[in-house]
């Protein structure tokens, strides 16, 4: 049995020891809120639309590989007005990747419990559950690196990002800046690439096979035509095509199709972005596109 001088002695270090925690911790955060505060956006700059959209730092990253590596392609982005990009485009992408997008405040956490169930009966990360948002802020102002450290920094430029802006500016700087392929940023230069022209131009299924490529560009795009592009270019195409009342040939009014394509109820889109010719009719929850990607 202990006597109480050992006892004393024992709680004596414990402190110490909890002492020394809260003291590394401190320095932590401290460190922590300098860092963000030395990336931290001019918000109301970034919320203007009459100021030009600058290089995120994926492009940048991008750029700096390819001086070192003339291998690889030149970089290929012209940014452009949401209003120069079609709406169903807008549509199309939004489906594909973040259908919930006018219903949540930057993170959608009905899809990270469908994802970590999902992952946890693969046994591997294989879904992920980011929003367009924090893809977004991602693209903007981090490197591709996996670690709890950036996803926690980019989990407060999300949160950020939200506050200060509105949802169409979000998705028109998403739309400028995410990667198409090796080289390729955003849909103009995406537009340019595969279909060999301007954005404003391409038709409804020449957008849904920009938006289907969007998992893996790399990978899976309408140059690669891979097994998985294919496959997931069907699916968006069903959605989109359900989405404008558009019956596709085999088509049925059910709400939930062979394929496991369920019905959804998102909050309605702006009216902005409906476009003339589209009925008001939500966008349905991507089920999983059965590829890894970054969560």
């Amino acid at each position: 049995m202990m006597d109480f001088s050992t006892t004393k002695l024992m709680v004596q270090r414990y402190w110490r020891w909890l002492r020394g925690a809260a003291y590394v911790a401190g320095v932590l955060v401290v460190f922590d809120i300098f860092y963000l505060a030395h990336i931290w956006p001019d918000w109301p700059r970034l919320a203007n639309r009459n100021v030009p959209i600058t290089k995120s730092r994926f492009i940048e990253r991008y750029e700096t590989r390819q001086l070192a590596d003339r291998s690889l392609p030149v970089l290929r982005w012209r940014p452009v007005s949401i209003d120069q990009i079609p709406r169903y485009l807008i549509r199309a992408t939004v489906i594909a990747e973040d259908a919930n997008f006018f219903g949540h405040s930057g993170f959608d956490f009905t899809a990270m419990r469908r994802a970590f169930n999902y992952n946890l009966k693969q046994g591997k990360v294989a879904r992920g559950a980011s929003t367009i948002s924090q893809q977004t802020a991602k693209n903007l102002f981090f490197t591709p690196s996996r670690n709890p450290l950036r996803k926690w920094h980019e989990a407060v430029m999300t949160w950020a990002m939200e506050k200060n802006l509105p949802k169409t500016r979000i998705l028109e700087l998403y739309l400028n800046v995410v990667e198409f392929g090796t080289g390729i940023y955003g849909v103009d230069a995406a537009s340019r690439a595969y279909w060999n022209k301007s954005v404003a131009t391409v038709t409804l299924d020449e957008a849904i096979g920009l938006a289907a490529s969007l998992p893996s560009p790399k990978n899976s795009n309408p140059h690669s035509r891979s097994a998985f592009y294919l496959s997931h270019l069907a699916k968006i195409k069903r959605r989109v095509y359900r989405s404008l009342g558009i019956r596709s040939a085999g088509q049925t009014d059910s709400s939930q199709d062979k394929n496991g394509d369920e019905g959804a109820s998102p909050k309605p889109w702006p009216q902005e972005l409906m476009g003339p010719a589209e009925p008001v009719a939500e966008p349905e929850i991507p089920a999983d596109v059965g590829e890894e990607e970054d969560l």
